[in-house]
């Protein structure tokens, strides 16, 4: 836990979560923002477990914390599992620490002992309330003689210890997003910083830690910015350097109310769950309240090119709005980019869940797959999207109502539908080159010739009877695929519905 002096100017940044379960949204964003502020400014990135609050404390989370932050290829360069010369980064491994900053407070005088019971607290706040004070600590024990103190202490007597805050003063710190922030002394609390339990608070193990791994900058979510003034003390007491604060905007819902599990999902591992791929949601998560600067127009950018262009200056100050619609349409356009195989591949495990999919013959056939999956894939926006898009090519016939051939845009009565489809059986029945789209479609352009009708009066029918769907694939494309026989067996199908 040695200080290194040898780069006091080294930019170190920290993502410190309490292991209480999954990784939120918010908290994907302060580590990104932490990872690449440090980065841009070849800095170091650390992450470091708070797990000062026990009673919280989820089995696993931590483990769990780590595989989340590696997905996103989010890498420390020092951490609970791969150490580092400041460690250990387990925040409770550090106990003694923080209590041996707490008892030099003491003797500075920076602190106090209080022995106030639970009842003497919650009578306190009542009282408050009656006079509708704002509920702060009213310091009693701050103005116990030496003498009392020995007394309490010689009995075991129960206490925490509170920071002292000084009185009539003004905390005055510029927040690297915020700008000038002032804060009147008076209205901050004489806050717990060793528990009755014998545990630091967050705000003793956060200020204590936070300096012993030589943090220079903090980046945190804008609810931290009520406990700064109270840091800021704290390394005022301690005569330590204090690091530089960003606290960013919050994760709104469209309603603007502030995002939470009560509105839908928060967890990072939801969204990979539901088909979001890592590179779409960290991308997204960073445009949460940063954008590249006026006149700049992209959007999507790899994990280098974030580094490259990240800049705190352009964070916002009003909370982000965390829009599912831009979230779909970003993942779709990772999609786009994504090569046949690999897309294949996390769509699979997908399939597999569906009984129509592992009792057909076709679903052994990878090849025959890859091109389903291709004709889709502009439009797919997470994988489950793929399921009902793709089982029309895994079924004998699709199931659809004799409606879907009728267009009134197209014109396309029973009338023209069926006729369409009894000269366009004639026509493909004899034409046998189906994986050449251009011979197809002269096949077909002959048909819609020879009835003297618009394309989409021959093309509408055909296609509904492929898929019986009102959106799908071109018709070429979709020939080619489901080849002659599984073509021709469904335009005959369509024969039957409209006779």
């Amino acid at each position: 836990m040695s200080i290194n002096s040898n780069n006091p100017r080294m930019i170190r940044t920290r993502f410190a979560p309490s292991p209480t379960g999954y990784l939120h949204v918010g908290g994907l964003r302060t580590a990104l923002y932490s990872f690449l502020y440090a980065k841009k400014h070849n800095g170091k990135f650390i992450l470091r477990i708070e797990d000062t609050d026990q009673e919280r404390l989820v089995e696993g989370a931590t483990e769990n914390l780590i595989k989340i932050l590696n997905l996103f290829n989010l890498k420390f360069d020092e951490g609970p599992d791969v150490g580092g010369e400041f460690g250990p980064y387990i925040q409770s491994e550090r106990r003694e620490l923080h209590i041996n900053e707490a008892e030099n407070l003491l003797k500075k005088n920076a602190a106090y002992r209080c022995f106030c019971t639970k009842e003497d607290l919650d009578k306190m706040r009542e009282e408050q309330q009656r006079l509708k004070k704002p509920p702060m600590y009213d310091k009693r024990c701050r103005f116990l003689s030496s003498e009392e103190i020995k007394q309490k202490l010689e009995k075991n007597t129960p206490h925490v210890i509170r920071l002292k805050v000084p009185e009539n003063q003004k905390i005055i710190y510029n927040d690297l997003i915020r700008g000038k922030i002032e804060v009147l002394t008076n209205t901050i609390d004489d806050q717990v910083l060793i528990k009755s339990d014998g545990f630091p608070t967050y705000h003793l193990a956060n200020v204590v830690d936070d300096h012993y791994m030589q943090i220079s900058h903090v980046i945190r979510g804008e609810e931290w910015l009520p406990s700064t003034p109270k840091h800021i003390i704290l390394y005022q007491a301690f005569d330590w350097k204090q690091p530089e604060f960003a606290h960013l905007p919050l994760l709104l819902n469209p309603d603007k109310t502030k995002l939470s599990k009560r509105q839908g999902d928060v967890a990072c591992e939801d969204y990979l769950n539901k088909g979001y791929l890592e590179e779409a949601l960290l991308n997204f998560v960073a445009m949460l309240g940063w954008n590249p600067g006026s006149g700049e127009t992209q959007e999507i950018f790899t994990l280098n090119e974030l580094i490259e262009k990240f800049d705190l200056n352009k964070v916002q100050k009003a909370g982000a709005i965390f829009n599912i619609e831009k979230l779909d349409w970003m993942n779709g356009l990772y999609i786009r980019q994504m090569d046949i195989e690999k897309l294949t591949e996390q769509i699979l495990p997908y399939l597999q869940k569906q009984e129509w999919f592992t009792k057909s013959p076709l679903s052994k056939d990878i090849k025959y797959l890859q091109e389903c999956i291709k004709l889709e894939q502009s439009r797919i926006k997470t994988f489950p999207d793929s399921i009902p898009m793709l089982e029309i090519f895994f079924t004998e016939q699709p199931e659809y109502d004799k409606k879907i051939f009728l267009n009134e845009k197209m014109k396309v009565d029973e009338a023209i539908a069926k006729e369409a489809l009894e000269k366009s059986l004639k026509a493909l029945e004899k034409h046998d080159n189906f994986d050449n789209e251009e011979t197809t479609k002269e096949t077909l352009m002959q048909v819609i010739t020879e009835m003297n009708v618009k394309n989409g009066q021959v093309l509408w029918p055909i296609r509904t009877t492929l898929t019986g769907r009102e959106f799908s694939p071109g018709v070429f494309e979709l020939l080619r695929v489901l080849g002659k026989e599984n073509s021709l067996k469904r335009i005959r199908n369509g024969i039957e519905k409209i006779s």
